[in-house]
């Protein structure tokens, strides 16, 4: 007998926010399954307000209400069992944050959890992210969002230590990350990558999600730092109108797909990675994993 429940994720991230509806399949003496159901993506950029200004814009408010109505009966049509709204960087960095959080509460009905980025790794990590965890293995994870990069070592199968950076796609392509910043994420990744003999990448994020796909590797064949490389100086040789209609990428990745790559290839470099291994899961997929943990131990 199979028990079918569907879960919903909402990640209100600096660049765009996203519905992830998932199926979880279970039977008893069996893995339990996850199958994503629909993922919609909205590009509102919040963090082109919020960086720049301090404040979530009028406008953008409104996208969000729009999207978050559109959101509640797309879960209502899929039967949706439960549901959570995680924000990031740029609400937690907006200084009418918990303004907006509560019209949208009262306007949609969606309750918005602003977490830190320390919260942030830790609900990714709770993913299929662990399945690359062996233990003989040491890992830097780098995930690169639209305000802020997550760093964390794992070694042998543990967490060692983790960091956040002020330093996103939606900030760099503003010109809000200095010289310090970057220096500081160099200083912290050798500080801590010094220690072991090799290091491997874990790299998650939109902009390393589509540059992996663009490469046409088998899932779970990792990419090489040559290929980033290469990749990076063939995309930052295009004009942003040919990175969409070439490359065919959507407009709001077209411009923030540079200092992306930029961030995972320097990562690589002070680390001494070779490799980068892309599981392709974010946010929304982790609180899709937290919802259900939550329910098994209940």
């Amino acid at each position: 007998m199979l028990n079918i429940e569907k879960y919903g994720a909402i990640d209100i991230g600096s660049n765009a926010i996203r519905l992830l509806i998932v199926t979880i399949i279970e039977q008893e003496g069996k893995e339990t399954k996850f199958k994503k159901t629909s993922l919609i993506r909205v590009p509102i950029r919040l963090g082109a307000d919020v960086f720049v200004d301090g404040y979530v814009s009028e406008a953008s408010y409104l996208r969000m209400m729009d999207s978050f109505n559109a959101f509640q009966l797309l879960m209502k049509t899929h039967n949706v069992f439960k549901y959570r709204a995680c924000a990031t960087s740029a609400m937690r960095e907006a200084k009418n944050g918990k303004a907006i959080v509560k019209k949208l509460m009262e306007t949609t009905g969606i309750k918005i959890n602003i977490i830190d980025g320390n919260d942030e790794a830790k609900i990714i990590a709770s993913t299929d992210l662990k399945t690359y965890l062996v233990h003989d293995k040491t890992f830097l994870y780098v995930d690169v969002g639209g305000g802020s990069t997550e760093l964390t070592i794992y070694s042998e199968g543990k967490t060692i230590v983790s960091k956040s950076f002020k330093m996103g796609t939606v900030r760099l392509i503003n010109n809000l990350v200095d010289d310090i910043m970057w220096g500081q994420m160099k200083d912290w990744i050798k500080n801590n990558t010094r220690n072991y003999n090799h290091i491997t990448l874990l790299g998650t994020g939109g902009n390393i999600n589509s540059t992996y796909k663009f490469s046409g590797k088998k899932i779970g064949t990792p990419l090489s730092y040559r290929y980033l490389v290469t990749y990076f100086n063939k995309v930052k040789a295009l004009s942003y109108d040919d990175r969409i209609f070439e490359l065919d990428m959507n407009p709001d990745r077209a411009d923030v797909i540079i200092p992306a790559l930029k961030i995972y290839i320097f990562a690589m470099k002070w680390s001494g990675a070779e490799y980068v291994y892309v599981p392709k899961i974010g946010l929304s997929d982790g609180i899709i994993r937290s919802l259900y943990n939550e329910k098994l131990n209940a």
